[in-house]
C-alpha cells in the first residue's frame, strides 16, 4: 500500500486508516528520517483507537503509553545502540501486554523483529509532502 500526503492532517488521517488493521500484538516499525512524520502518523493511529491524550516523541522516554483500545507502546530507537538496549527496557514484557508496539528507528533494533512485523516507511518529498508506504498489513 502506498499513500502521498500533503500535510499533517492527511498523514494523520493515514495512520488512523492502518489503526483499523492491527489487533492486540501487532508489531509496527517505523522507517525514515528525523522530520519524516513518523510521530504524526502514530498520533492519528493513537486517535483512531480512542486515546485522546498529547502523542509526542518518546526521543528521550523510549517508549511512551497511550491508554486506549488495545494500549498503544510508542517506542523511539533512536538513542538506542540495538537490540540488546531493547530487550534491557522490557520488550518482551511490552509483547506479553498485548497492546500494539510501533517502533520509531526500528532499523536499530530490526533482529528484535520478527516476519509478521508490519513496515511503515515515510519518505519526505518537501516541506508538507510525504510518502507512506506499507507493507505486512492485509488490505
Amino acid at each position: 500500500m502506498e499513500w502521498i500526503t500533503h500535510s499533517e492532517a492527511e498523514t494523520e488521517a493515514v495512520g488512523a486508516r492502518i489503526a483499523s488493521g492491527l489487533k492486540p500484538g501487532s508489531v509496527v516499525a517505523m522507517r525514515g528520517d528525523m522530520g519524516a512524520g513518523k510521530t504524526v502518523f502514530v498520533r492519528g493511529l493513537a486517535r483512531a483507537l480512542g486515546y485522546t491524550g498529547r502523542v509526542t516523541s518518546p526521543t528521550f522516554t523510549i517508549v511512551n503509553e497511550y491508554a486506549c483500545v488495545p494500549p498503544v507502546f510508542h517506542f523511539d530507537m533512536y538513542r538506542l545502540s540495538g537490540s540488546e538496549d531493547l530487550y534491557g527496557i522490557g520488550w518482551e514484557d511490552y509483547l506479553a501486554r498485548g497492546g500494539i508496539c510501533v517502533v520509531e528507528w526500528s532499523e536499530r533494533v530490526q533482529d528484535a523483529l520478527d516476519a509478521r512485523t508490519i513496515t511503515v516507511e515515510m519518505e519526505p518529498m518537501d516541506a508538507n509532502t510525504r510518502r507512506i508506504r506499507i507493507r505486512g498489513l492485509a488490505q
